[in-house]
């Protein structure tokens, strides 16, 4: 572990420096065993983090998992952001969350004779892997072919043959029947440098997806075809001999599971180079590390940059470099539905009604953005003023009215909460919407949970789900209203029960604006069906009560430039390099733990 993690080395460096520990008035012999175990011990902790390292150094909430981007794992958000600083997808997303040109300079976009939507990628040419190979198609056809064996497959549904593979691994079938349909999944090298993709239906999130997804990004095919499972692991899990090979503006060069540090070195190779302005400079090496210090190592100049996660910690904080990134992310209360009186839409309605969004938020973040919409404004094809102002929002008396002798209401409701400190003020805003809700005649009572996720599928012995509401936050994937609308559709994670509502009438009507929204060549008329399908959801249903817009906080140095955090909650370290230097003082107090 890092000495500045309590390790035993820095407490007894402490202890020898502090003046109980001095070694005046010791036995000699004493001094000589406390000196010889401070050596040892040093000498056992080798590269976990005593000695000092060189370079910018980033403490990040967690460590990777895998760096195996073709496989990753459903815990993929502690992955992204070594991914999105070594590889790179086909797409890439502009300032305005537009799709631009990545890997591929162009493309083409054609329906064919089935009415499969095909696309046509043209890579640019002078894109290379780390060691200066060529990618090419292939890779993709490599690494998609992965991705549909891996532990996030799912993702990869929408390639017309998607779902015959998914179906057969389901069932167990022969390998060979899985490879033989693996063949006919409808990605294609035409040749070196054209990739041809097609998908099941048409699909106006797929190339926004492309950007941000993973799974989509090409795999080294000529470093991994023939290898075994054992081998491959061993290639991303293992970095050495400058292998995971990359094609973003750094390459993985060293992975340290116990010290908790990944080590990134500046690929030079990369056709994604940050531009660099008057006095700024590569960033030759970077570490990630885990520490859970993170803001005392910070103050102490030991690292250049840690998230702020503490809601408590803003509410003092006045420090000239803390920077706040806002998210393309909802937080909203949510009903159990099948439970009475919260069965009655109607209901659901008055209580999203009763919420003061601006009281909610006062004083307890440096900036908030209340919401009474699903889609955040930023994102394109969000709601209108005029479409979101059709929602449920703050109207307290017309709440007390139509609260006013609902049965089942003389019975305190049950809120779960997540438990412990977040960048989100969960349990703080759990007390305050009690007490909003006080205010038309509802009790609430909070209940902070460890074991949040579970609580909240946990059903009674009657059948419905055991609580009344709860509190999420709900984050985009990549830029399109899709990622915020799918995790309420009948097979989404939304723990809500409404699909059993009007006989499933609401939840059928729904997935169909979505379905139309999702493959229509028109954004305007798409957008208009995304609305009509937020309505459905949050306004006639009134499955859930959105209230802000979360944003999240981090501190970096000033000659830090383009280190970010972006609008998806990742880390973002493409566009970093080093401006002119701190002060000398600074520098000397920054050499590392």
């Amino acid at each position: 572990m890092p000495a500045d993690q309590g390790s035993p080395v820095s407490w007894l460096l402490s202890f020898l420096r502090a003046g109980r520990g001095t070694t005046r008035g010791v036995a000699p012999r004493a001094r000589i065993l406390s000196y010889s175990l401070v050596l040892v011990m040093a000498a056992a902790c080798g590269p976990c983090g005593f000695q000092p390292e060189p370079g910018v150094k980033v403490v990040v909430p967690a460590m990777p998992t895998t760096l195996d981007w073709s496989h990753s794992d459903p815990q993929s958000w502690v992955n992204y952001p070594v991914m999105l600083a070594t590889q790179k997808g086909l797409t890439t997303l502009g300032a305005d969350h537009s799709v631009q040109p990545g890997l591929a300079a162009r493309w083409e976009r054609e329906a064919d004779a089935a009415g499969h939507e095909v696309y046509t990628f043209h890579l640019r040419e002078d894109v290379t892997w780390s060691d200066g190979s060529p990618v090419t198609a292939r890779d993709f056809v490599f690494g998609w072919h992965r991705a549909l064996l891996g532990r996030e497959r799912g993702e990869m549904a929408d390639l017309q043959g998607a779902e015959e593979v998914l179906a057969l691994q389901e069932r167990g079938a022969p390998e060979a029947d899985v490879k033989a349909a693996l063949a006919r999944v409808g990605v294609e090298a035409v040749d070196a440098r054209t990739l041809r993709v097609t998908l099941a239906r048409p699909r106006s999130y797929f190339l926004a997806r492309l950007a941000n997804v993973y799974l989509f990004f090409p795999a080294p095919s000529a470093d991994l075809e023939g290898k075994s499972d054992e081998a491959v692991r061993d290639y991303f899990d293992r970095p050495r001999d400058g292998r995971p090979l990359a094609v973003g503006p750094y390459r993985v060069e060293r992975w340290d599971r116990a010290g908790e540090r990944v080590r990134l070195v500046y690929n030079p190779r990369s056709a994604f180079l940050p531009p660099m302005g008057p006095g700024e400079t590569p960033a030759p090496v970077l570490t990630l590390m885990k520490s859970e210090i993170g803001p005392a190592l910070y103050e102490r100049g030991r690292v250049d940059f840690v998230f702020v996660d503490s809601a408590a910690a803003l509410r003092g904080m006045k420090a000239a470099d803390l920077k706040r990134e806002p998210l393309l992310s909802t937080y909203f209360l949510g009903f159990n539905t099948e439970r009475p009186p919260l069965d009655r839409p109607e209901v659901r309605r008055a209580l999203a009604r009763a919420l003061d969004r601006e009281a909610l938020l006062a004083g307890l973040l440096p900036a908030a953005r209340a919401t009474n919409v699903l889609l955040p404004p930023e994102l394109p094809d969000a709601a209108t003023p005029e479409q979101a102002a059709l929602l449920p929002r703050y109207e307290p008396e017309r709440a007390k009215a139509e609260l006013a002798g609902v049965k089942g209401l003389d019975r305190p409701l049950r809120l779960v909460v997540k438990a412990g400190d977040s960048f989100v003020p969960e349990e703080a805003l759990a007390e305050r919407i009690a007490a909003q809700l006080a205010k038309v005649g509802v009790r609430v009572v909070v209940d902070s949970r460890s074991d949040f996720s579970a609580e909240v599928a946990r059903r009674t012995p009657q059948g419905p789900r055991a609580y009344d509401l709860f509190l999420r936050r709900l984050g985009a994937d990549y830029a399109h209203p899709n990622t915020f609308f799918t995790l309420f559709e009948r097979q989404g994670n939304h723990q809500t029960g409404w699909e059993t509502q009007g006989g499933g009438e609401p939840m059928r009507r729904f997935e169909q604006l979505l379905e139309e929204a999702d493959g229509d060549p028109d954004p305007a008329h798409a957008r208009e069906l995304y609305a009509k399908a937020q309505e459905v959801l949050v306004g006639e249903e009134a499955v859930i009560a959105p209230l802000y817009h979360p944003d999240r906080y981090f501190r970096a140095r000033a000659r830090l430039h383009g280190l970010d955090v972006d609008p998806f909650n990742f880390l973002a370290l493409r566009a970093l390099r080093l401006g002119p230097d701190e002060t000398p003082s600074a520098r000397a107090e920054g050499q590392g733990p």
